[in-house]
């Protein structure tokens, strides 16, 4: 089973998320990915958003967790039986969001989407409903 870290960063009623456009069409992602051995989550969460997102960001609470299990998705992701963990983060040190200068292959931006217009886009995971109810219950906090 692969571990994978990720930042939940909102901002303005925006989530910042990466564009990808491969094989599988135009799709974005939470800035994360795998744990590297001798790393903790939240390292590899830092690490992510710094690869593919050129940020700092300070890692907060855990937001939540998602299981992909390959063979209760017709491999719809891939093969490999996935744990992700989802951390709210906040972009620290003055860093603005940008494409990185070696993105990854098929990286193609790095976008604040407005989370009014979260169900327009396609998200792998598909964890759309999760993080709207997420961003709302933190909505309701600050007021």
């Amino acid at each position: 089973m692969r571990v994978k870290g990720c930042a939940v960063i909102l901002k303005d009623q925006s989530i910042l998320l990466v564009e990808f456009h491969d094989e599988n069409g135009l799709h974005y992602n939470l800035p994360g990915g795998g744990v590297e051995p001798g790393e903790t989550i939240m390292e590899a969460v830092v690490r992510e958003a710094k690869e593919e997102a050129s940020i700092d960001i300070e890692v907060g609470e855990l937001a939540f967790i998602y299981e992909y299990a390959p063979h209760r998705n017709n491999h719809k992701y891939g093969k490999t039986h996935s744990l992700s963990l989802m951390f709210e983060c906040k972009i620290i040190n003055g860093t603005t969001p940008e494409l990185p200068q070696k993105p990854d292959l098929h990286q193609t931006d790095v976008k604040w989407i407005p989370l009014a217009k979260l169900n327009d886009v396609i998200l792998y995971p598909n964890i759309k409903e999760q993080l709207l109810a997420y961003a709302d219950q933190k909505i309701k906090l600050c007021f």
